[in-house]
């Protein structure tokens, strides 16, 4: 008759297998590396003083000039004070664009506390120089404090006047679009949709 081999302990528990988040999406929810608070602010910081740097001087020398053709006809640069918003839309709500600058620049503040994406935080940065940039002709430019015009200089052929600031915002749109897109999050994380078939 064969030996039978008596087991040498108890089996080890198996654990159960996670469950899978609900709404068809899986994601890595542990952020890698550190905080990209600094990131955005120098980001921020230079759009600004960039944006900032141009009106001041445009105003300075162009101001109640003759436009300078930079691309023949196609671009030119000739001061337009908006009371809009950017690309001179809106042009009737100074007010309330003043005020939606205000909460966008809240809202990336708040984003910023679980900054931890490299690409988040420069596009973050982009549109908080952006905003911080026209929303300081909102404060401290004629005709008086949230309903400044803006300063726009850059004249596009058929399509808008606008600015250094507007530039900063749309690019940061359009970062932060893609980077949506691609599945990152903020806090370093990967949103993946789950794979066909997967309940």
């Amino acid at each position: 008759m064969a030996d039978t081999v008596e087991p040498t302990g108890p089996a080890e528990p198996t654990e159960p297998a996670e469950a899978a988040p609900a709404g068809g999406a899986t994601a890595v929810d542990e952020p890698k590396g550190r905080r990209r608070v600094g990131v955005l602010l120098v980001v921020a910081v230079l759009a600004f003083l960039i944006d900032l740097g141009s009106k001041l001087l445009v105003v300075a020398k162009l101001e109640n000039h003759a436009a300078i053709k930079v691309i023949g006809d196609v671009v030119t640069f000739q001061v337009i004070r908006n009371s809009g918003a950017a690309f001179g839309m809106g042009q009737a709500l100074t007010v309330v664009f003043t005020m939606i600058a205000s909460a966008v620049i809240v809202v990336i503040w708040r984003i910023a506390r679980r900054l931890y994406s490299l690409p988040w935080a420069i596009a973050l940065g982009l549109l908080l120089g952006g905003a911080l940039g026209n929303l300081t002709d909102r404060l401290f430019r004629a005709p008086g404090v949230f309903r400044g015009h803006v300063v726009d200089f850059i004249s596009v052929q058929h399509f808008a006047v606008f600015n250094l600031a507007d530039s900063a915002i749309v690019c940061g749109g359009i970062l932060v679009v893609l980077l949506s897109f691609r599945g990152s999050n903020p806090d370093g994380s990967v949103h993946q949709p789950a794979e066909k078939g997967e309940k």
